[in-house]
């Protein structure tokens, strides 16, 4: 026995007034389209079924009958408030609007970032290269004869390609989270540029040195140029977000700032994971293969000129709207529902 509004109803009758409704609300919820009517149809049946899980789950012995209704009610719900539906164009949306509009609104950072990097690198191997004593100081002579001998060329085919293109991904990925993530500390973000800038610029330099920068560049343009530019994009949107906190827009708390910067963040974060994947491919397959080396280089800079040219082809465009970051929700269902709790 259960009870509703003080009566006492048995549960056999309870189910044989009101399964019809309950039959009746999965059909309509299992519809892709409804008109008028049924949609203010599936909003009245939802509100009865909910009332009426809430009396089984109070006064209900049967379990099976109170998880069956549950599943109903949610589903129902779901619907109501706009579950998302896997689609390919979400996944479309997000790589021809979301991810080349987040890189392009950050270029004046990433740009400036990979400006800066640039310089300090190729300062830092002159400098290494004309002064050989301070290779020996950063990694010691033995060191740096076994690089040059074989140790540079060596790490490329250390592993099997898979291995290494699995190794080099999530590597680079979580530099890149690094930045992402510290780019609010800003320090951080500075210090581990630094930190790649050095050891460019020492194996560099010493390569250089000993007559070797065309094994240096040889190997390291044909994945460095698409890598770095994803290491640059992520320290310049993680520099964007410090700045966000640091100096943030007319009218936006540091609070707001900081939250819109960082959904911005998130957005490049996703797509960096895919921009590490295809060079970790170019480095472990492409840069050790056996071809003559401008093939090697031209090779890696067509997809990295592919990369920019896709961001600023689409980037523009799609900085003329904001990016969807709400879940889509069937507007005609939801008014119907305020219509019924209005009544």
């Amino acid at each position: 026995m259960i009870r509703e509004r003080g009566w006492a109803v048995d549960l056999d009758a309870y189910v044989a007034e009101h399964g019809g409704e309950w039959r009746r609300l999965e059909v309509l919820t299992g519809r892709r389209r409804l008109d008028a009517d049924e949609i203010d149809e599936l909003v009245v049946l939802y509100q009865r079924a909910a009332t009426q899980l809430s009396v089984l789950r109070s006064r209900s012995p049967d379990p099976a009958l109170v998880g069956q209704l549950s599943q109903v009610v949610l589903r129902a719900r779901a619907r109501l408030t706009g579950r998302p539906r896997p689609s390919w164009a979400v996944v479309g949306r997000f790589l021809l609007s979301g991810f080349p509009g987040a890189v392009y609104r950050a270029w004046p950072w990433w740009c400036g970032v990979a400006t800066g990097f640039t310089l300090l690198s190729f300062f830092l191997i002159w400098f290494v290269a004309g002064n050989p004593d301070t290779a020996a100081a950063f990694i010691g002579e033995q060191a740096a004869a076994e690089l040059v001998d074989s140790g540079f060329a060596d790490y490329y085919t250390e592993y099997s390609a898979p291995t290494f293109a699995v190794q080099l991904w999530t590597h680079n990925a979580w530099v890149a989270a690094r930045c992402l993530a510290a780019g609010v500390l800003i320090i951080p973000v500075l210090y581990l540029l630094w930190e790649n800038a050095l050891n460019i610029g020492v194996t560099g330099g010493v390569m250089v040195s000993y007559g070797r920068g065309d094994v240096f560049f040889g190997l390291i343009t044909p994945h460095g140029l698409l890598e770095l530019t994803g290491v640059f994009v992520a320290a310049g949107v993680g520099l964007r977000t410090g700045w966000a906190w640091i100096s943030p827009p007319a009218g936006l708390t540091r609070g707001q700032s900081v939250a819109r910067a960082g959904r911005q963040a998130i957005l490049v974060a996703v797509g960096l994971v895919g921009l590490f994947a295809v060079s970790a491919v170019i480095e472990a397959f492409i840069t050790p293969a056996p071809v003559p080396i401008p093939f090697r280089v031209a090779a890696g800079a067509a997809i990295w000129l592919a990369f920019l040219a896709y961001v600023l082809i689409l980037g523009p465009r799609a900085t003329t709207t904001p990016p969807p970051t709400a879940t889509p929700v069937d507007h005609e269902v939801v008014n119907a529902t305020r219509r019924a709790g209005e009544q």
